[in-house]
């Protein structure tokens, strides 16, 4: 298996470009795959990821005290994510990133997620599927832009103004809806169920 991106350069983003999914598409049946079925080590592992990341289910503000800081704003069916570049390696409960669902004033957790610079060769978890997120230039508030190098970014985000904060090249991602229930899989990069959340 390839080695997870270690910096935060490289190790952020998300699945996000909604557009780039290589996974089926939730809204064409005939397109899904067949389920996968799980042995009770693979729910074991999970449980695990469960209990890891209980605290920050409904608690934003312990995730930042740990170290997540905002990546991307609300990716449609998806949700913002959360990136800890101090996390490194492949551990199912030390996830690098935390997508959240946002309501009013109060966050949800809804999957955890893990990027690579290319496919792994082998998948990290059974049935892994993944999406891809192209290179693009991150800043403070959660702005991102596509880029193809770093030479490109601009020093502030066009719109708001934020600070640059790092780059990253092009992404393979994974995405584990452990918190949030997705009739498209466990590893869909969306999820249809979070679309109330889309406005924030």
């Amino acid at each position: 298996m390839r080695k997870l991106i270690l910096s935060a350069a490289v190790l952020a983003v998300w699945a996000a470009g909604a557009a780039v999914w290589a996974t089926a598409a939730p809204d064409k049946p005939a397109m899904r795959k067949a389920p996968v079925a799980y042995s009770q080590s693979f729910a074991t592992t999970l449980s695990k990821a469960r209990v890891a990341t209980a605290k920050y289910v409904t608690n934003l503000g312990a995730a930042k005290a740990a170290g997540y800081g905002i990546i991307t704003k609300m990716i449609p069916d998806m949700g913002i994510h959360y990136m800890n570049p101090k996390v490194t390696g492949f551990d199912v409960t030390k996830p690098p990133i935390l997508v959240y669902e946002k309501a009013g004033s109060g966050y949800q957790l809804g999957a955890l997620e893990w990027v690579f610079t290319s496919k792994p060769k082998t998948p990290p978890l059974p049935g892994a599927r993944y999406g891809a997120f192209p290179a693009a230039c991150h800043y403070t508030d959660g702005t991102f832009v596509p880029a193809a190098t770093q030479d490109a970014c601009a020093k502030t985000a066009p719109d708001s103004g934020a600070p640059f904060s790092f780059w990253h090249p092009n992404l393979i991602t994974m995405h584990v809806w452990l918190w949030y229930p997705n009739p498209s899989g466990l590893y869909s990069g969306t999820n249809p169920l979070v679309r109330p959340f889309n406005a924030g």
